[in-house]
């Protein structure tokens, strides 16, 4: 991403479970892992993540993606491919920790700065990423790989239109509060993978369910969980 000028972009933060408990060669293990289970899952779905605008950090990174990204597949299938990733992988550990990682997707305005992206939407995109929502998820349920939350925008966007394999039923409204701020999200409660992967019409790619086929949006209590100090 060039320039100084506002742009609208879909932003990808992800973050590996319990890092800093890792030895240094078990760090290194874990960013090679996540690096190549991301390529594959961005593969799977037609992206490149070479042409992602990347901030990395030790545990994870925050990716600015293309303008011309369609956000459907990443808000779904990228996920449901990740899953499927990790499952693998960790499957074949060993005595070695679980890769198991918090996902968090957003679009919003931005624009480019020198240590990263400047604006709201990375601000968002990262609020729901440390989020004590996705946090407790991910401990309370040592079977999940992936902790995932979309911001509310992106929920009504696009996980609500029935173009995302995800359905909406499996999402969970959360609400984070951050320095005086409140940010509002949906974490994947349910499984990994589309509604029709589960009830055996397909595989987790397929999106052949018409929108009228896809269960409506539970009402429900909104979980309310102070935010502690970002890092």
């Amino acid at each position: 991403m060039n320039g100084n000028g506002l742009v609208y972009r879909l932003l990808l933060a992800v973050d590996i479970q319990a890092y800093s408990k890792r030895d240094t060669r078990e760090q290194l293990l874990a960013q090679h892992q996540l690096s190549r289970a991301l390529d594959g899952a961005a593969a799977a779905v037609g992206l490149e993540r070479a042409r992602w605008d990347k901030q990395v950090g030790g545990d994870g990174e925050l990716a600015t993606l293309p303008e011309d990204v369609d956000p459907a597949p990443v808000a779904g299938d990228f996920v449901i491919a990740l899953a499927g990733r990790l499952r693998e992988l960790n499957g074949e550990r060993g005595d070695r920790p679980a890769l198991r990682v918090r996902l968090a997707l957003h679009h919003g305005t931005m624009t480019a700065g020198p240590f990263g992206p400047a604006g709201d939407a990375p601000i968002v995109v990262q609020r729901l990423l440390d989020s004590a929502p996705l946090r407790r998820l991910l401990a309370g349920e040592p079977a999940r790989d992936v902790a995932y939350a979309v911001s509310e925008s992106l929920y009504g966007d696009v996980v609500r239109t029935g173009f995302c394999t995800l359905p909406p039923a499996a999402f969970q409204p959360i609400k984070v509060t951050a320095k005086g701020a409140a940010f509002r999200g949906h974490m994947l409660t349910g499984p990994a993978e589309g509604r029709r992967a589960r009830d055996g019409h397909g595989g987790p790619g397929d999106r052949s369910a018409p929108p009228g086929d896809r269960p409506a949006t539970p009402g429900g209590r909104v979980l309310d969980f102070p935010r502690l100090a970002v890092r």
